[in-house]
């Protein structure tokens, strides 16, 4: 098995200082797999089965803990956490990886191009402080694939843009700059458009990949599960399943960074509560009307914004009664020992 240094796992003076006032004999990995009972996590002693000492779902692929070697004692605090809100009826917050540098979000240069989606899986990289990629696959098989580079690059000043042809290895070297010395990239994006397809290329591994479903273009999954892998450049790949669902909570400043040129319209009105909908001296309203603001941006930004506002206040109320319920509980047990303490 391969051994790799605390450096080359990502180490770096963050994770450091929360070490310090910590049991010496602890020592620090990061965590390659989360499942429902266990951790797979990497040091520079090798591969360890980790049971952890909270949910599961605390944890994220890229975290950083201390370990005995046999428990996750202690998670650290990471430099970037992805997330969103959980998929389904479960009003929670879902990690998906912690400790990027670069989130990739591929998309193709097809029907899959999809401007509203590509928007929320910005605001989504933003918000967690992760520098966004934005990766145009199936080059190879578009007239103009530099079309669709545009597209992506105007939707923010903070977005790179590449176009790539996933099936040539040497074109997908291009994108060793953010995955190499330890650097980790994240792949996000839709089924089929070509992310295990990367990954192999970029890992050296040969991951079955599947092709996309004829009657709607659709991809099937292939990864079914988040994981850490070493790339050929030296760095780290998350490959992450496709999202078909993807709501977000607590981006309100990812979505900031991206609508910047709305936020910055918005600060010049009149009212600083302004709904942007019948308010005197409304800055937004005068940009739709002279066609400095596109009325499509305008309208994702607002149904973004209310969907995040949403989703992140009902995940602090639900937070908010697990507390409560918790507290009742213990207050009925200390009850309910009291009680026979009295009587015995």
């Amino acid at each position: 098995m391969t051994r790799y240094s605390l450096t080359d796992l990502g180490w770096s003076d963050h994770f450091a200082r929360q070490r310090k006032d910590v049991d010496a004999h602890l020592i620090p990995a990061r965590i390659s797999e989360v499942h429902r009972s266990q951790l797979v996590a990497l040091s520079e002693s090798g591969e360890h089965r980790l049971i952890p000492a909270d949910s599961a779902g605390a944890y994220a692929v890229g975290d950083w803990v201390l370990t005995d070697g046999t428990t996750a004692l202690q998670r650290l605090d990471p430099i970037t956490d992805l997330h969103r809100r959980a998929a389904g009826h479960t009003v929670s917050d879902q990690r998906i990886a912690a400790n990027v540098d670069t989130v990739g979000l591929v998309t193709s240069c097809n029907a899959d191009f999809n401007v509203a989606r590509l928007e929320r899986y910005l605001a989504l990289a933003l918000a967690s402080n992760a520098l966004p990629l934005v990766i145009l696959t199936k080059a190879d098989l578009c007239d103009d694939p530099d079309d669709f580079r545009r597209k992506a690059e105007r939707l923010s000043p903070l977005v790179t843009a590449i176009t790539i042809n996933a099936k040539d290895p040497e074109d997908v070297k291009r994108l060793n700059p953010w995955c190499s010395t330890a650097q980790t990239l994240a792949l996000l994006g839709s089924s089929g458009v070509g992310k295990t397809t990367l990954r192999n290329a970029l890992t050296g591994e040969a991951e079955a990949t599947q092709d996309i479903r004829e009657d709607d273009g659709k991809g099937r999954h292939t990864t079914t599960h988040r994981a850490l892998r070493p790339t050929l450049a030296g760095g780290w790949l998350i490959d992450t399943p496709g999202m078909r669902e993807l709501q977000l909570s607590g981006t309100s400043e990812g979505l900031e960074e991206l609508f910047d040129d709305i936020e910055t319209l918005a600060a010049r009105c009149k009212f600083s509560n302004c709904a942007h909908a019948s308010e005197p001296g409304c800055a937004v309203k005068a940009a739709l009307k002279d066609g400095t603001l596109d009325q499509s941006r305008f309208d994702r930004w607002q149904k973004l914004r209310r969907e995040d506002q949403y989703n992140s206040e009902s995940i602090a109320a639900a937070r908010a009664r697990q507390k409560s319920f918790g507290r009742v509980v213990k207050e009925a047990v200390a009850k309910s020992k009291h009680k026979r303490g009295y009587e015995e």
